[in-house]
C-alpha cells in the first residue's frame, strides 16, 4: 500500500502556522538588512543536492514522497546517501552538496578543519537513539569496564562524542580505551566477529543490531549526550536561498508530522526505502521523539560549544572553535550577537 501523505488541507494549515510562528526565515548570518531582504525573496535554485543518512527520518520521508520535487518544480533535486555525518560534511564543504543533516560531532570536526559550512537548523535531542553496544555474552556490565577495551566507532560522528562522555562518566581517561575508527558497516562486522569489545553507534544501526543478535546497550545517550541533529548548508546556498531553506524546514516539519500521526504508513515507507525489517523501523521510531525543525537558539549553541570544548580538551580536534561563528539564525542575527 502506498504511504498516505498529509492531506492538502492539513499541509496548507500547517504551512500557515509555520509562517505565522517562525518569524523572519531569511537564514542569514551577519548580513546587512538589504542583503537579508534580497535573500528572503529569492527564487528556488536550479539544483538542490541533499545529503542524507538512513537515520535522517524527515529527509527520507521527503525523498520517498517526492515532496521537494513537488514544492520546487523548476529545481532539479538530487538525493545523495552517506554512511555517516563526516563523509556528508566533507561533500558539503567541497561544493558537492547544498544541504544535509548530521549529528553533533561532525560539524565540530569540520569547523576545526576550516571547512566552509554553516548551521541553519536543529531537531530536538534524541538521547535514546544512540548507544554503546556489547554482545549479549560480553563480561562488560558497566562503563568502567571499558578500560583497556577496543571500541569501534565512526571518527568524528555523534557516537564519538557519546563515547567521550561515557569515558568521562566512568572516571577514565581517553588513553584508557582503544578507539577503533570504522564506518558503521565495517564496525558491525568487527563487532560481530569479536574483533572489538564494544561499539558506539546510532539508530537505525543500533536497533538493527540489537534485534538481530541480541546485543546489549551498555549505555545510551541518556544522561550522557543529547544527540542533537543539525541541518547544515553551504554558505553560498544559505546566503542566496534563504526562502528555499524556509520552505525546506516547512516540508521537514510536515514530514515529521506524517511520522508522528501516520506511524504504520511511515514504518512501511521507511522500511521500503532502507530494506530494514518493519520491526526494526518501528523500534527505531519509538526511540525518536517528535522532531520538527527549529532555529539554532543561544542555548543550543552553548550546548554544541560544550561538544567542541570536550573534543579540544582531549586533543581530538586541532584547534579551538567558536560554534557561534558559523551559526546562522532565522532572524538574520548571529547567535553570538544575540546571546550577549
Amino acid at each position: 500500500m502506498k504511504p498516505t501523505a498529509p492531506t492538502a488541507l492539513t499541509r496548507r494549515n500547517l504551512l500557515q502556522v509555520l509562517a505565522t510562528t517562525a518569524g523572519t526565515w531569511g537564514l542569514m548570518g551577519p548580513l546587512s538588512a538589504p542583503a537579508l531582504a534580497q535573500s528572503a525573496t529569492n527564487k528556488a535554485p536550479d539544483l538542490l543536492r541533499i545529503g542524507y543518512q538512513k537515520s535522517a527520518v524527515n529527509l527520507v520521508v521527503l525523498k520517498q514522497q517526492a515532496a521537494l520535487e513537488k514544492r520546487f518544480p523548476t529545481t532539479k533535486v538530487q538525493w545523495i546517501e552517506f554512511p555517516a555525518g563526516p563523509q556528508l560534511l566533507e561533500a558539503l564543504s567541497v561544493g558537492s552538496l547544498e544541504f544535509g543533516l548530521t549529528g553533533d560531532a561532525p560539524p565540530v570536526f569540520a569547523q576545526a578543519a576550516d571547512k566552509e559550512l554553516v548551521y541553519v537548523g536543529v531537531e530536538p535531542p534524541k538521547p535514546e537513539s544512540s548507544a554503546i553496544l556489547v554482545l549479549k555474552d560480553s563480561p562488560l556490565t558497566k562503563l568502567e569496564d571499558l578500560k583497556g577495551k577496543k571500541i569501534a566507532l565512526q571518527k568524528g560522528s555523534s557516537a564519538h562524542f557519546l563515547l567521550v562522555r561515557a569515558v568521562e562518566k566512568a572516571g577514565l581517561q581517553w588513553s584508557d580505551i582503544q578507539p577503533v575508527y570504522l564506518a558503521p558497516a565495517d564496525a558491525r562486522a568487527a563487532f560481530e566477529r569479536k574483533s572489538v569489545d564494544a561499539w558506539a553507534i546510532w539508530d537505525p544501526f543500533y536497533t538493527a543490531t540489537e534485534l538481530a543478535i541480541q546485543a546489549r546497550a551498555l549505555a545510551t545517550g541518556k544522561g550522557l549526550s543529547g544527540n542533537n541533529s543539525f541541518y547544515l548548508a553551504s554558505k553560498p546556498f544559505a546566503t542566496q536561498h534563504g526562502a528555499t531553506v524556509k520552505a525546506l524546514f516547512e516540508e521537514l516539519t510536515l514530514a515529521d508530522r506524517f511520522v508522528q500521526t501516520k506511524r504504520p504508513e511511515a514504518i512501511k515507507l521507511i522500511s521500503d526505502f532502507s530494506g530494514l525489517d518493519a520491526g526494526v523501523v518501528s523500534l527505531f521510531l519509538q526511540r525518536r521523539p517528535a522532531s520538527p525543525v527549529g532555529p539554532i537558539t543561544p542555548a543550543v549553541t552553548a550546548d554544541q560549544q560544550r561538544v567542541a570544548d570536550a573534543f579540544l580538551k582531549l586533543g581530538l580536534i586541532p584547534k579551538q572553535v567558536q560554534v557561534a561563528d558559523i551559526v546562522w539564525r532565522l532572524d538574520g542575527v548571529r547567535v553570538a550577537q544575540a546571546g550577549k
